[in-house]
Parts: structure tokens; C-alpha cells; sequence
């Protein structure tokens, strides 16, 4: 152990010489020094915080009276982590953070804060998938947020919590659901996420976390669907085996969640229903709430509720010790009672006073007490809209920041979304990436800015923060006068930011779709992001950020920014045609065809609304989505627009394949002569598709044949071949061909078809293709010598490959997988 702690120290020492003669000081000082002043180390950082410029490290280093600067640190450090058994795991985690500092800042090592699109957050939204195909699932997800800070007090509430998750646990007669309310501020996300941590013992099968303010929609209403579509993800059900409709949802989580002893954590939640929906089926599972609103009705189904109060003198003198220092509250207690009564108890405040006391090394306690209890030097008419009487503390250091910083804060808090990058608010200041970032980092030093759960690249305000932020850009008004501050110019210029950079992610996924829009003059001037070494995949980047473009598509609803708004909701729905989010896709098509029809842009109205009907048939609204496919296709014509004439008509088809089929025949006829009018081969290649299976569903395999082969070679003829609809074409090859007792055919193109949706990482296509062939050696094994052995031969090779896929990605289908296997028994 003791060659353990001088490895660490030593190793530290390094890391934080080296960040010290780095830009990344200015991000990494407060941490370190909120480190050494918990140990109550003379200079609360042992003299580090003054080392911002390399001619001072000799000060810092050396204040021990070593000659090395790294020894003199080595030393400090070996010695507070023998005194403190608990440094060492907390020095450990500092470290890991500071990595993540040094390589995102110039000169640590790293290339720097970069374009908004290389640190854009999705990692925190998973990895993309392989090539190859979904992996298997953990089967046991562990989702909520780890704390950043250490938790102190609230051990009555924790004790309370904790014997209600023990009880229920051990009883295994019913699922409890807990409620957690209180003001903003006051401490409650962090409560919940201490209990649940103390409590994954009860929980072998996993906890499960959602944050509904991030799935607010315009009504306020957290979205359930998407709530419960996170969840089966969370439970391995993949996007290609999510249920159409809400009820289909709540009945596949109840099987998925029967049986199994879960946790689930539901933060920002606003109303009944939404715990409703999330509450898991195996007794013995628990349901963990945090609101500021009434959620009383829920007492009618058995739920506890817990209210958190602000924290008590003692309590909040603790939170404050730690979070600055014990040796600056006790050198000074009636100053540091004043400051948290200042604070009223709430947690959010006290970091803010914190963050004063560690960044302005002449700053006491006392005199930072004297400056919040004088009204003459506040900030006027700042009551928090009601909330609480802590305006005081926020407007002490909002008057603390240099004019650049006080008006990134004061602008950031007119972004639509919750979340957001550097680029982001870049585009929101008016100012380049690299300065933005430098600005926020200002901010999160002050505690006026949170970085997001696991991601440095991700900043989101408290909401008692952003109310201040706002009230102040409200009572302030434009910088100076200028109008470039104002809502309406600041929406303008994120809802631009967006709009290029789905329109690049659209390009990304495929060139050569049907787009209404003109972007050669909006991306003449910008690099494309997606095309950068290490961007990340534009569909991921799109999924990342689909809370926020949601948000600011109904800002621009509200700001009357319709030309621009259909511009963005067209780029936006590339992510709905691969990821299933039917409910946000409904909702960002019909905020796009309201915005085209008010700026009387026809073919964009007619574009929007054919795409529309997609998601309401997935909804099953047949009924309004072939009233949209009527106005798509009046828009067309009124636009004379030949090619958007031939999608109407193509999605018209799709239309009548749920309703109709063989009425889709001749729908799928005119769509393919409109596209070879119009000059579109891939449109062509498309419809010829479709056409080909109606016909096949209509009982013309033969028709079908002609009219799939030729799709099959239209398709790979396109100027960018598209080799997963070709391989699309050979599946429905392979159908038709075994509709016509052609078996060996149909299996040789079956398989073919299997191997290029592999390839391209088609999986749920794949899987397919493999039942089909599995269908047909068991259906005609028997009808030759020679076919049987080759059919048989491959059967449970394609059972396992398609039970796998199945498995991967949450299939209802895997127990009849499964069952077919069994039935096999040994025989090869």
C-alpha cells in the first residue's frame, strides 16, 4: 500500500506540473484546489492557485522549501495521502477528470477545444454500431449519472429511502414507488442519485434513468412514448423491434420488465401519468421520483412521498466546508453562518458562494457575507419570479464576470434546448468556437454553469441558474444596445447553426435523395463536419442532438422563422428514416409543413407532408396520412415539380400496401413512369422496388420477377450505388422465385442477399433473409437428395445468425427462434 500511495503521488505531481505550464490550469486550479482544501492544507491548494503563468511555479512547488517544484508537490501529496485513507480514490477521480482537461486544451497534449461537431456529446449517447451488426446487450443497464461531487448530509432522508428500497426488495410483494419533491435548488437530483448508488445491491438486474425535462415537449408534458422507447433500448429491444403506438409500448415493457428486480429513476417529472407508463412489472422493483410539482394523485396508487427542505445551519455549513475549504469556515464561523442563511439552505447557492471563496484568493468569508446582505449593491427587482430569496448570491457573482462572460451567460440563457456544446453557443454569441469555449469554462468556474454527466463537452444551466441568467438578460435588455442580442436574433442564429449542420449530417447519409431545399449558398462557406477524421457518425451526432433541434424548431414556431424552420425540419427527418422516433418525427413534419405552407413554398409543403404520413401510419393513422398524401400531392402539381410528383405518388403506394394492396399496383406504375419522366433513376429504381413486391403480395411472382431484377440493376446503375437497396431487391428475388417453386434459386438468392445485408451492416434485413431460407429447408427439405443436403446442411447456422441478431436488438420473435432450434435437436 505504501508503494501504492508514493506511485500515485508521484504520478500526480507529473500530471499537474504539466497542466500547470498549459492553458488547461485555468480549467483545472479550482478542482485542485477544492482537493487540497478539504485536507486542510495551508493556501487551500497548497499555493497551486496562484500558479496560472509558468514563472510562478517556483512559488507553488516550493513552498515546503524543496528545491524540485514536482517534489515539493510529490511530497505535499504523499503526505495528505497518508493522513486521509480517503484521498486516494479521490485524487484517483481528479486525475481521470484533469486527463479529460488536458485533452481538450492546447498545449496539455491534446489539439485543443475544437469545432463544435468534433465534441458534440455523443459519446454519451453510445457508440455506433459495427458494420458487422447489433452486439449482444450487457442485459443489466446501470444508467444513473455518478455524482461529481461528494455528497454530505441528508442521512435522515437517505436512511428513510433506503429502508423503503430494502423493504420492498427483500418483500418482493410489489413494486414502491418513492416521490422526492422540493424547490428548485435544492437538492433533490443529487439525493436520488446517492440513494440509488447505496442501493444497487437491491437491484441485481440493473437501474434505469430518465431525465424528463430533456423530453419536454411545447405543452410542457414530458413525451411518454419516447420515455418508454428509451427504456426498451435500455432493456435491449433495438429500433427495428420498438412497437408502432403507445399501448404496444406499454405491454412489451411489462413482459420485459417481468420477472426482473429493477430500479427506475425518473427525474424533472411534472405529472402522473408519466410515472404511470415507467412502472416496471417484477415485484421487488422500485420507482424513484424527483419533481417540484404536485404529483399528489400518485398517493391514489400507493406511492411515498418524501419532501427535501432546504438544508439546515449545520447541514449547510458542511456542504460549504467541503465544498471550500473546512480551514475558511472555521477560521471565520459567525461569517460562515451568515452565508448560509444568505444561501436560505440551498445547495445550489452554497456551490455558487463556494466558487467565490476558491477563485478569488482575497476574498473572507465575512467580507463575501457583506457584500450579499447589501441591498445598495444587488442587482434590482430580482425575486426569482417567486422561486426563492437567493437572487443575492447569484447576482454577487454574476457582477464578478468580465462583460464578455456576463453576456455569454445572460445569451445562453435564451438558448430553446437544455443542453449544448461550444459550438453551439458559439453560433448563439455571434462568436467563433475556441473563444466561446474559453467563456463557458469562465462560467464553470464561477458555478454558474454545469458540465454534463460524463461529457466536458456538454454544458447545461440549474434551473434556478438559468431563471437568474434570464431574468437578467430580460432586465438588461440588448448589450449596449445592440439587437444582436436580442431572442430573436439569437434564435436566428442557432436555428442557422442547426440547419447547416443537419443539412451536412443529411448529405452524409446519402447525396442523392429528393431535397426541396437550396444549400449550396447556406453550406458554400462552412467545412463539412462529418467529412473531419474522428467526426462522429452524422446519425449519432442527429440523435444527440434531436432534443435540441426540437426545441429550437418550436422556437422558430414562435419567432415566425418559417423559411428557415422547413429548412431544418426537411435535413432533420434523415434521422427518422433510419432511428425510430415517431412521435418527435410527427411532431418536427408538422411544425416544417406548417412553416412551408405560411411562406407559400409548395413543393416544401408538399415534400414535408408526404413524409408525414410515414410516421402517422406508423401511428396507425391511415386516415389523416392519406389526407396529407392529398395535399402532398396537390402541392406537387401546383409546384410543377415532376420528381416530387413521383415520391407523392411512391409514398401513395406505401399508403395502399397497409390498406389495399392491390390497388398499390397501379399507384407503384405511376410513380415509376413519373420518376423516368422526371429524369431520376434512383426514384425509378425505388418504385420499381415497391412495385415488384405488390406485385408478388398480389400473386404475380413471375410479374414480380421482371419488375425486381430490373430494380436490382437500376440500383447498383445510380451514380452512388445504393448496394443495400440492391441487396434489398435480391431478397425480394429470392421470395419470388420460392413463390414459383423455384427453391434453388430461391435459396441462391436469398443467401446472396443475406451476405450484402451483412456487409452492410442491414441486420434486421439479414435476419430476415435467414428465417426465409430456414423456411424453405424445412418446408421442401425433403423433395431431393441433393437439395435436402444443401438446405440442411446451412439451416442451423442461419437459425443461430438470425436468433442472434433477434437477441441483439430485443425481438418478440427470439422464443419462436429459439423453439425452431430446439426442434432441430442434434441433427446436422
Amino acid at each position: 500500500m505504501e508503494a501504492e500511495l508514493a506511485a500515485l503521488a508521484g504520478s500526480a505531481a507529473t500530471t499537474l506540473m504539466g497542466l500547470m505550464v498549459s492553458e488547461s490550469w485555468t480549467q483545472a486550479r479550482t478542482r485542485v484546489a477544492r482537493f487540497f482544501s478539504r485536507r486542510g492544507e495551508g493556501g487551500g491548494d497548497g499555493g497551486l492557485q496562484q500558479a496560472a503563468e509558468p514563472g510562478q511555479l517556483a512559488d507553488a512547488g516550493t513552498a515546503g522549501g524543496e528545491a524540485d517544484p514536482e517534489e515539493g508537490l510529490r511530497l505535499r501529496l504523499r503526505r495528505v495521502l497518508e493522513e486521509d485513507p480517503g484521498a486516494a480514490q479521490e485524487l484517483r477521480v481528479l486525475l481521470a477528470e484533469l486527463a479529460g482537461v488536458a485533452g481538450a486544451v492546447p498545449g496539455a497534449g491534446g489539439a485543443g477545444r475544437e469545432l463544435p461537431w468534433q465534441h458534440s456529446g455523443i459519446a454519451s449517447h453510445g457508440e455506433p454500431q459495427p458494420a458487422g451488426g447489433p452486439q449482444p446487450s450487457s442485459g443489466r443497464p446501470d444508467e444513473v449519472p455518478v455524482l461529481r461531487t461528494r455528497f454530505i448530509n441528508r442521512t435522515d432522508t437517505l436512511t428513510a429511502l433506503d429502508g423503503v428500497l430494502a423493504t420492498g426488495a427483500r418483500e418482493a410483494a410489489h413494486v414502491g414507488v418513492l416521490v422526492v419533491a422540493g424547490p428548485p435548488g435544492v437538492g433533490k437530483k443529487a439525493t436520488v442519485r446517492q440513494c440509488a448508488h447505496r442501493s444497487r445491491a437491491y437491484f441485481p438486474d440493473g437501474q434505469i434513468y430518465v431525465d424528463f425535462a430533456e423530453l419536454r415537449g411545447r405543452a410542457g408534458g414530458g413525451d411518454v412514448s419516447a420515455a418508454i422507447g428509451s427504456c426498451l433500448r435500455s432493456l435491449g429491444v433495438g429500433d427495428d423491434y420498438q412497437p408502432r403506438t403507445l399501448a404496444e409500448q406499454t405491454t412489451l415493457l411489462r413482459e420485459r420488465t417481468g420477472g426482473r428486480r429493477l430500479l427506475f429513476v425518473l427525474d424533472n417529472v411534472d405529472a402522473p401519468a408519466q410515472v404511470r407508463a415507467l412502472v416496471p412489472n417484477g415485484p421487488g422493483s422500485a420507482v424513484l421520483v424527483t419533481s417540484g410539482a404536485s404529483l399528489n394523485e400518485l398517493a391514489l396508487d400507493g406511492a411515498r412521498f418524501m419532501p427535501l427542505a432546504p438544508l439546515g445551519p449545520h447541514s449547510a455549513l458542511e456542504l460549504l466546508a467541503d465544498r471550500c475549504g473546512r480551514e475558511a469556515v472555521d477560521a471565520d464561523p459567525a461569517a460562515a453562518e451568515r452565508l448560509v442563511a444568505l444561501c436560505g439552505g440551498l445547495p445550489v447557492a452554497l456551490h455558487v458562494v463556494a466558487a467565490r471563496l476558491l477563485t478569488q484568493r482575497r476574498l473572507t468569508p465575512a467580507a463575501l457575507a457583506d457584500e450579499l446582505a447589501d441591498e445598495s449593491r444587488r442587482l434590482p427587482a430580482l425575486s426569482l419570479r417567486g422561486e426563492h430569496p437567493v437572487s443575492a448570491v447569484f447576482d454577487a457573482s454574476y457582477l464578478r464576470l468580465p462583460p464578455d462572460a456576463a453576456r455569454c451567460y445572460r445569451i445562453l440563457s435564451r438558448l430553446p434546448g437544455r443542453t449544448f456544446e461550444a459550438g453551439t453557443a458559439a453560433a448563439a454569441l455571434g462568436i467563433d468556437p475556441a473563444t466561446a469555449a474559453s467563456l463557458l469554462d469562465t462560467l464553470v468556474e464561477a458555478s454558474l454553469l454545469e458540465e454534463g454527466d460524463g461529457d466536458r463537452d456538454r454544458f447545461h444551466f440549474h434551473d434556478l441558474v438559468r431563471l437568474h441568467a434570464r431574468e437578467r438578460a430580460d432586465t438588461e435588455g440588448s448589450d449596449a444596445g445592440s439587437s444582436d442580442d436580442t431572442e430573436l436574433a439569437v434564435i436566428k442564429r442557432v436555428l442557422t447553426h442547426y440547419c447547416v449542420l443537419a443539412m451536412f449530417a443529411d448529405r452524409a447519409v446519402r447525396l442523392d435523395r429528393l431535397r426541396i431545399a437550396d444549400a449550396a449558398g447556406l453550406l458554400a462557406d462552412s467545412p463539412d463536419p462529418f467529412a473531419a477524421d474522428g467526426a462522429p457518425a452524422p446519425l449519432d451526432w442527429l440523435e444527440a442532438e434531436r432534443a435540441n433541434i426540437l426545441a429550437v424548431l418550436r422556437a422558430a414556431a414562435d419567432h415566425r422563422l418559417y423559411d428557415r424552420g422547413w429548412q431544418l425540419a426537411e435535413a432533420f427527418t434523415v434521422l427518422f428514416l433510419h432511428r425510430r422516433y415517431v412521435v418527435d418525427w410527427k411532431e418536427s413534419l408538422e411544425l416544417g409543413a406548417a412553416f412551408a405552407a405560411a411562406v407559400l413554398e409548395p413543393a416544401a409543403e408538399g415534400r414535408l407532408r408526404s413524409l408525414l404520413s410515414r410516421p402517422l401510419m406508423d401511428l396507425g393513422e391511415y386516415q389523416r396520412a392519406r389526407a396529407e398524401l392529398d395535399a402532398a400531392r396537390a402541392c406537387a402539381e401546383v409546384a410543377d415539380h415532376p420528381q416530387l410528383l413521383a415520391s407523392v405518388v411512391e409514398f401513395t403506394g406505401r399508403h395502399w400496401d397497409q390498406i389495399d394492396p392491390s390497388r398499390a399496383i397501379g399507384v407503384y406504375e405511376e410513380s415509376l413512369r413519373l420518376n423516368v419522366g422526371a429524369g431520376q433513376p434512383r426514384g425509378a429504381a425505388i418504385a420499381s422496388f415497391f412495385l415488384g413486391c405488390a406485385q408478388d403480395a398480389a400473386g404475380d411472382p413471375a410479374a414480380a420477377l421482371d419488375t425486381l431484377r430490373g430494380a436490382h440493376e437500376a440500383f447498383l446503375a445510380c451514380a452512388d450505388p445504393d448496394v443495400r437497396m440492391a441487396a434489398r431487391a435480391t431478397a425480394a428475388i429470392g421470395r419470388a422465385h420460392d413463390h414459383l417453386g423455384h427453391h434453388g434459386e430461391a435459396v441462391r438468392a436469398l443467401r446472396d442477399a443475406a451476405r450484402a445485408l451483412r456487409e452492410q451492416g442491414a441486420t434486421h434485413y439479414e435476419a430476415q433473409a435467414l428465417l426465409e431460407l430456414a423456411d424453405i429447408a424445412q418446408r421442401v427439405g425433403g423433395d431431393g437428395a441433393d437439395l435436402r443436403a444443401d438446405l440442411r446442411a446451412g439451416l442451423r447456422t442461419d437459425l443461430e445468425r438470425a436468433l442472434h441478431i433477434h437477441e441483439s436488438g430485443g425481438s418478440p420473435r427470439v422464443g419462436e427462434i429459439r423453439a425452431r432450434l430446439r426442434e432441430l435437436g442434434d441433427t446436422g
